[in-house]
């Protein structure tokens, strides 16, 4: 049982790991945003596992968050702002697509091993769930540095707050004072991200950002 127990831990962790690797390796907008809320689905039945494992009710109010606002809410409202801005749809890479992955497959395999190598006396189930989520956030800012589009780099950058759930789940949970101020932060931080594509559209007509590089040298 305690096998069992521990393996599905670790296929839940390890997943949303590999559909990190997923929203990598992707170029269309809208795959991307669907990957995404797979993403925040999977780390909802990981926090739910983690919460029956620890004990932990309140871990559950952190998975209804991540599945409602995240899988949900903030998924299908960058849908609507794709198409209200009729945002290009394609994602512009800063370097090709396999030196991304290489270089991922590297920051994953480093997020690994530095856990294991500063966590000794953890149980094993918290050092390598903690490692997941290491690597989870670094694929996460891989993701921000590797696209040119700004709608892929806020899926980056809440990628990268998912894996800090994830983290803090394994490590045998949080307040929920922490939880509750995580999700109003990235709430609010959606909001005024989206605020600042509407302004972006509005004023350059486009949110790639190579094309507001190239206008601010014409201005400069």
């Amino acid at each position: 049982m305690d096998k069992l127990v521990f393996d599905i831990a670790h296929l839940l962790a390890g997943s949303v790991l590999l559909v990190s690797f997923m929203m990598l390796y992707q170029n269309r907008l809208s795959a991307l945003l669907n990957l995404f809320a797979l993403h925040a689905v999977i780390l909802a039945f990981s926090v739910a596992w983690q919460a029956h494992l620890q004990d932990a009710p309140h871990l559950y109010v952190t998975a209804m968050i991540a599945l409602f606002f995240k899988a949900l809410f903030i998924p299908l409202a960058l849908h609507r702002i794709v198409v209200r801005l009729n945002i290009h749809r394609q994602i512009e890479n800063v370097v090709g697509v396999g030196p991304t992955m290489l270089l991922g497959m590297g920051l994953a395999a480093l997020g690994m091993l530095l856990m294991v190598r500063i966590t000794p006396d953890s149980d094993l189930l918290g050092r390598e769930d903690l490692g997941f989520a290491l690597s989870t956030v670094m694929l996460g800012l891989l993701l921000m540095v590797a696209r040119r589009n700004a709608v892929s780099q806020v899926i980056g950058f809440m990628s990268v707050e998912n894996g800090t759930i994830l983290a803090a789940t394994g490590a045998k949970g949080m307040p929920m004072v922490v939880e509750i101020s995580v999700a109003f932060s990235i709430l609010i931080a959606f909001i005024v991200i989206g605020v600042f594509l509407f302004r972006i559209r509005e004023r350059f007509d486009t949110v790639d950002l190579q094309a507001l590089d190239q206008f601010r040298g014409e201005q400069g």
